[in-house]
């Protein structure tokens, strides 16, 4: 009988070893020229077109992920982002010029950003692919040597992950570590140079203690129930569309972005709904069970937690549509909640789930009270076209990201920052930003040996304050009075 093979325990000692390995690597200095930069940023590219069947074939098994769906937010987002890196990283590298003052005259300044060092990315489950190589790419293109430790709930995914970038980047400074909590605690027991992780506002909670005890900088990518307020002034079709776009048709409600419940007047509600329920039939079927076009629930647990919210008997007659469920496929169908109670399960908690609660309002404005009452969301939606309270909106919500008679589709906008605030959240990255979340902005100042005045330098007498007080005032022409004689006391 042929014996299994045990896997190598990962703890804290080996934790600390591959640290220091690649520190090593990184203190010869590899990881900062741009020749490297680019060389594994390609390797990136290659790899995304050479395995792209590989990369949807995981994601099917870990989520039953939709090949185009999966394409489309997992490989084609991450090839968007190599790519604009590959573009623009000779200008992020560029140190960047600054003004110098009289004071310091005659000199020079500019801010050079330069790696951090050995960072950290803790991925996370429901986009297993991009939420794991997006992180990576800014960390590389700043120069640094990176740990990836993907996420076990994943587990197909995290195995390819752990294969792809064996092959095809330079393992003498980016490494995958697999595994579950054991393995995360003895990666967090270490010394990092930043840690950005994606997940629940719970383990962010252990990941920032764990960071604090080294003085370890964190980009946290949480989430939160993110709003949609929907307006009675709209186009009902694009509306109701877009909607599904950023609920069921996005990993089945399974992202940190999704739409997590709607706000609208209650005369307005039912005319919602039914747009809804008709889109929904035209996109997943009339049993939308079947559809291959519909990720599953991720594992077990999860489905188990959704039921639960949907079972709560202050909920489960407020369902006015959907509700049926397949533990077996792990799925749940597409479903709407009327006027669920404040103090429900789901509206106390991040849905991260098929289910939608829609609330009622008299007033469109009454929406305000209801999201400032929950912690700020990772993104708010709002459909109207009403110009005021466009404005109005972007004015009084404050969210991590918004966006305005859509859903989702700021995150791939270049130019524009991802992140969160207070609890979806903190620091921000994707494109520029991930450059600079991984990188240290040192200020250089560049002087030369001439004109070493001597008014900086004690005995300070009463000239010399004079002129020294003239030249922090930055006033040329207190200046030059100073000089002649003629200013004031």
């Amino acid at each position: 009988m042929e014996e299994v093979q045990e896997k190598p325990i990962f703890d804290g000692e080996k934790a600390a070893l591959l640290v220091k390995e690649l520190r090593q690597s990184f203190d010869s200095g590899k990881t900062k020229s741009y020749k490297w930069r680019i060389s594994q940023l390609e390797g990136i590219v290659k790899m995304l077109e050479e395995r792209e069947n590989d990369i949807i074939t995981a994601l099917d098994k870990d989520l039953s992920k939709p090949g185009f769906e999966a394409f489309l937010s997992e490989v084609s987002q991450t090839k968007a982002s190599c790519n604009e890196a590959l573009k623009e990283l000779k200008h992020w590298m560029k140190p960047e010029k600054v003004k110098t003052s009289i004071t310091t005259y005659p000199s020079s300044a500019e801010i050079v950003s330069e790696p951090l060092g050995v960072v950290l990315v803790i991925s996370t489950w429901n986009f297993p692919f991009m939420l794991s190589l997006d992180p990576i790419i800014g960390a590389i293109s700043a120069g640094n040597a990176v740990v990836l430790k993907p996420s076990e709930i994943a587990p197909a995914t995290s195995s390819l992950l752990a294969n792809l970038l064996k092959n095809y980047l330079d393992n003498s400074v980016i490494r995958v570590v697999e595994g579950a909590v054991p393995e995360t605690t003895a990666l967090l027991e270490q010394k990092w140079d930043k840690i950005l992780y994606t997940g629940s506002a719970r383990v962010a909670r252990i990941v920032m203690a764990a960071a604090a005890k080294h003085l370890t900088p964190v980009i946290l990518e949480l989430g939160g129930k993110c709003p949609a307020v929907v307006d009675s002034n709209v186009n009902l079709q694009v509306t109701a569309r877009r909607i599904i776009a950023g609920k069921w048709a996005c990993n089945n409600g399974q992202a940190c972005i999704s739409v997590d419940y709607i706000i609208t007047k209650k005369e307005f509600a039912s005319t919602l709904i039914n747009a809804l329920k008709e889109e929904l039939e035209q996109f997943f079927g009339k049993d939308p069970l079947q559809s291959k076009d519909m990720s599953r629930i991720v594992s077990p647990f999860h489905f188990a937690r959704l039921v639960k919210l949907l079972d709560e008997d202050k909920v489960s007659d407020k369902i006015v549509l959907g509700g049926q469920k397949d533990e077996m496929q792990l799925k749940i169908a597409p479903t709407i909640i009327l006027d669920a109670p404040e103090d429900s399960i789901v509206m106390q908690e991040e849905i991260f789930g098929p289910i939608m609660p829609i609330i009622t309002v008299d007033n469109i404005e009454d929406s305000y009270s209801i999201i400032k009452s929950k912690p700020k969301p990772l993104a708010a939606y709002l459909f109207t076209n009403n110009e005021k309270l466009k404005k109005d909106y972007v004015e009084n919500i404050s969210s991590g990201g918004m966006l305005i008679n859509d859903t989702i589709l700021h995150v791939a906008t270049p130019g524009l920052p991802f992140g969160g605030v207070e609890e979806s959240g903190m620091g921000c990255y994707h494109g520029k930003f991930s450059f600079d979340g991984f990188s240290h902005k040192k200020a250089v100042l560049y002087r030369s040996f001439e004109a070493d005045s001597s008014i900086r330098y004690p005995p300070y007498t009463p000239e010399k304050q004079k002129l020294l007080k003239a030249l922090i005032s930055g006033n040329i022409f207190r200046v030059i009075l100073t000089l002649i004689g003629w200013a004031k006391e």
